[in-house]
């Protein structure tokens, strides 16, 4: 019962009281009510104001944990997550970085359950969806880990939906299905056409393909958003190779061998025979 239903009922009585004499007994026994009411008022004040400190102590605690995820501190995030949960354990996201944490300590059945835990919890967030469906796609379990995906996408109320557009393009484009990782990397770029990944593995796409000047396109797209790294020099010059482009080729290759030269691209360079 909130205050003000306890309030009303306290006045409701006082007023009852008003309109009838009262014995000394009945005086008595209106003071116990009275003094009852308030007692209940104070307890569910006082509940209240200690379900608010810990859920600021979960609160404080997962962000903490989440930091430590960031940084790769996967042991001291999971003793951080599990202070949250004792603090306060219906707070949703808890269970969702609990999720990715095992999911990286190798722990894949507890990782799942608590991804389950958080969709438990709210069945409509698309953010604890797009990370399942990204556990789901590494265990191989493509079709189930679509359709969260999709879902995720489809929220209405979800503002970031090119984000499990993207990863459903890739879990498509890991597991061979370059038509479907082509039709999902282009939804995600039809909401936002700046996502790195999405850009560069669109050129990959093109390129096996045989669409070389698609893939040429995409890929100066991704630089305009994002750094080379040992895959884009890599996929450039065998890019620029088909297209005939040989200055481009030297430019790829110099950067990949000068910046990347211990990269599995790199090797790949030096075992084509492309000068």
């Amino acid at each position: 019962m909130d205050r003000a239903r306890l309030i009303f009922l306290l006045l409701t009585l006082n007023w009852v009281s008003a309109c009838a004499p009262l014995t000394v007994a009945g005086m008595a026994g209106q003071a116990l009510v009275n003094t009852a009411v308030t007692t209940a008022v104070e307890t569910h004040e006082e509940n209240v104001a200690k379900a608010e400190k810990n859920h600021k102590i979960a609160v404080a605690n997962y962000n903490v944990g989440v930091e430590y995820i960031k940084e790769g501190n996967f042991d001291k995030a999971l003793e951080r997550l599990n202070r949250a949960k004792k603090a306060d354990h219906k707070y949703r996201p808890i269970y969702d970085a609990l999720g990715v944490v095992y999911q990286h300590l190798n722990q894949p059945d507890k990782a799942e359950r608590n991804y389950k835990e958080a969709l438990q919890l709210d069945p409509d967030d698309s953010d604890a969806m797009n990370n399942y469906g990204q556990f789901l796609c590494r265990m191989d379990r493509t079709e189930d880990a679509e359709q969260y995906f999709l879902k995720a996408a489809a929220n209405p109320l979800y503002k970031s939906p090119e984000i499990p557009y993207t990863n459903a393009g890739l879990c498509a484009q890991l597991h061979g299905m370059q038509d479907k990782a082509a039709e999902y990397l282009t939804r995600a770029l039809s909401q936002d056409p700046r996502i790195p990944v999405a850009l560069l593995n669109m050129s990959e796409i093109s390129f096996d393909r045989g669409d070389y000047p698609a893939a040429r396109a995409y890929l100066k797209r991704y630089l305009e958003v994002a750094r080379h790294n040992a895959q884009s020099l890599w996929l450039g010059i065998r890019i620029e190779h088909e297209l005939g482009d040989k200055d481009a080729v030297s430019s790829y290759a110099l950067l990949l061998r000068n910046d990347f030269p211990k990269t599995r691209e790199a090797k790949l360079l030096l075992e084509s025979g492309i000068r």
